[in-house]
């Protein structure tokens, strides 16, 4: 009788420790530890140039044919074709525009090196008459998110700011199995790569260091424990588990007693 008693309290302990629990699923809880302020300015930080990013820049005047030449590789509509029109951060932080030549952008924000670009062309070729206007935009600010994740891979969003979630929610959300409190970002920085991790169920995270991606940011969402156990993600799952493991147990009792 204390045999089954214990068998029993043992199949309700895998039960509950198999499930994943609801906490483990819900995005930015409020755990206690946070407060009502805002987001530290440090995390908005603007993003400054490396290496193998494309840029692209559209120069406009009154006169459109005084700025034609310029803007020969600021046509591309999508990130197929600004691969080979935009302007291309090579090893050396430099880009190459018509007319301008080589300009270095290494470590520069885009807002530093439009002002750039404007001064240039101000001081050397139109007169302050022409109306000069330069836009300088990322080409789309690229990720590559892998692990337990709907749609792993490298993805191309079109907006200046992008946040965690939004790379999670655009790359099909984190399986039921994905580790969401121990998620780690990849960031490249001059001197080497840097590995971050942030707890997505914590309101917390608002305020890392990493909930805004920068270009070319590796997330790695990793399996929870009950993956590897196998016994089941839900609790119907672990109840079909443990139902199953009951039968063969039964099974193989009866026929070594027979």
């Amino acid at each position: 009788m204390n045999n089954r008693i214990v068998c029993l309290l043992l199949l309700i302990g895998l039960f509950f420790t198999s499930c994943v629990p609801t906490k483990d699923l819900i995005y930015l809880q409020d755990k206690g530890n946070s407060k009502e302020e805002v987001v530290n300015q440090s995390n908005l930080k603007p993003y400054r140039l490396q290496t193998n990013d494309i840029l692209s820049i559209n120069i406009k005047a009154l006169d459109a044919r005084l700025v034609e030449m310029f803007n020969a590789g600021a046509n591309g509509q999508n990130q197929e074709s600004l691969y080979f029109t935009g302007y291309s951060v090579d090893d050396h932080g430099n880009i190459r525009i018509p007319v301008l030549g080589e300009m270095n952008v290494l470590g520069y924000t885009i807002e530093e090196v439009r002002k750039k670009i404007e001064e240039r062309l101000l001081a050397e070729h139109f007169k302050t008459e022409a109306q000069l206007f330069v836009n300088v935009k990322l080409a789309g600010l690229r990720y590559t998110i892998n692990g337990e994740i709907g749609l792993p891979g490298t993805k191309v969003l079109y907006q200046d700011k992008v946040n965690i979630l939004e790379a999670v929610a655009n790359a099909g959300d984190i399986a039921i199995t994905g580790d969401r409190k121990d998620v780690k970002v990849i960031r490249q920085f001059p001197q080497g790569a840097q590995t971050f991790s942030i707890d997505l169920t914590d309101a917390v995270a608002a305020k890392s260091n990493v909930y805004y991606l920068q270009p070319n940011d590796y997330i790695y969402i990793k399996p929870l424990k009950q993956k590897t156990w196998g016994t089941g993600k839900t609790g119907i799952e672990s109840l079909g588990t443990i139902i199953t493991l009951l039968s063969l147990a039964t099974t193989t009792f009866l026929l070594l007693r027979n």
